[in-house]
């Protein structure tokens, strides 16, 4: 799309994209491949934490820009030690949190049990909930099961969760174990506040597959706008957006968040590279990334925006709570910043 509108600066861009399995082993071949054969300047939007961090020392002692991570992991804002590498959505401590204080806020006395990913991902979100609930986090959780990523299902550790008699259920979990959670819950009668996290909350790959009515409720925190939100029909930047997924990704649902998300992520590293002018350098590109002041993009929520800076490498630090109604995620309150 930007090549055919004339490029960045004139410049016309080549992207190169290798498919990682999602398998460190192999992140770390594609990886090399694409410094050392291919050349590029940078390596942008990768997806997954274990990944991500097969190649951060990698690329920090190349001095290869690892830009815009699609994890949000809290060790993607580390310049001092990384300074290579930048994040890009929320971090999952920063969710936790937000789910934590509506927790607080709208439940007496909460009953929670907890579902979560036996890693990194989980623990960074379980962390931010924690903290989130305070001084009487354990006093309110009364259960807390964990799933690893090769688990066929969760279904045995939903019914364990379901006879702790919990009232509040934060489901931490990527998208299939999501799609899995909701369903049981539902199916075995169990009807507690219910959230879901931002990787785990997208209408394409979570929700209808799990059966909206089923989802119905569920709380999630979220940045981007849905594109099943009828809110957002005559929106400018949604009408951008929905034409050029016709046009250049019309096999791929439009409610799959990852589209938004890569689309965004997309138009991010653009801007970086307007503001690289004519110094389109490893070291300006990374110079420009974190000199990105209150830029706001299209599928971004109103009131979100990037904003990094030389000691600041957490581009989004701004959610908002919504509630999915069987159809579309309806966000509510006012934006915050964990």
């Amino acid at each position: 799309m930007l090549n055919k509108a004339g490029g960045v600066n004139g410049r016309k861009l080549t992207l190169i994209s290798l498919d990682d399995g999602y398998s460190p082993p192999k992140t770390v071949d594609q990886t090399r491949r694409l410094v050392e054969e291919d050349r590029v300047l940078a390596i942008v939007g990768t997806v997954g934490r274990k990944t991500n961090s097969a190649v951060q020392k990698y690329l920090n002692q190349g001095k290869v820009p690892q830009l815009f991570i699609s994890s949000g992991a809290t060790k993607w804002g580390d310049p001092k030690h990384f300074s290579w590498t930048m994040g890009w959505q929320p971090t999952y401590p920063s969710e936790g949190r937000a789910l934590a204080r509506y927790t607080l806020e709208h439940m007496r006395d909460p009953k929670i049990a907890i579902l979560n990913q036996n890693d990194d991902f989980g623990r960074d979100y379980v962390k931010g909930y924690k903290d989130g609930l305070g001084a009487d986090a354990a006093g309110h959780i009364g259960a807390e099961t964990t799933y690893e990523t090769s688990d066929p299902t969760v279904v045995s550790q939903i019914v364990i969760l379901q006879a702790s008699g919990a009232t509040v259920f934060p489901g931490i979990a990527t998208q299939k174990f999501a799609a899995q959670a909701i369903p049981k819950a539902s199916d075995i009668g169990w009807k507690p506040l219910q959230f879901v996290t931002c990787v785990g909350a997208s209408t394409a790959t979570v929700l209808k597959p799990a059966g909206v009515e089923r989802a119905k409720g569920i709380i999630s925190a979220r940045y981007l706008k849905d594109t099943t939100d009828p809110t957002w029909k005559n929106d400018k930047g949604m009408q951008d957006f929905l034409a050029f997924m016709k046009d250049y990704l019309a096999n791929v649902d439009v409610s799959d968040a990852g589209a938004a998300g890569g689309y965004s992520i997309a138009m991010t590293f653009a801007q970086v590279l307007r503001q690289c002018s004519d110094d389109i350098s490893r070291q300006n590109t990374m110079r420009q990334a974190a000199n990105l002041r209150r830029l706001e993009l299209p599928m971004l929520l109103p009131g979100i925006m990037v904003d990094t800076a030389p000691d600041n490498f957490f581009p989004i630090r701004q959610l908002r709570l919504a509630r999915f109604n069987g159809e579309t995620w309806v966000p509510f309150g006012d934006s915050e910043a964990p």
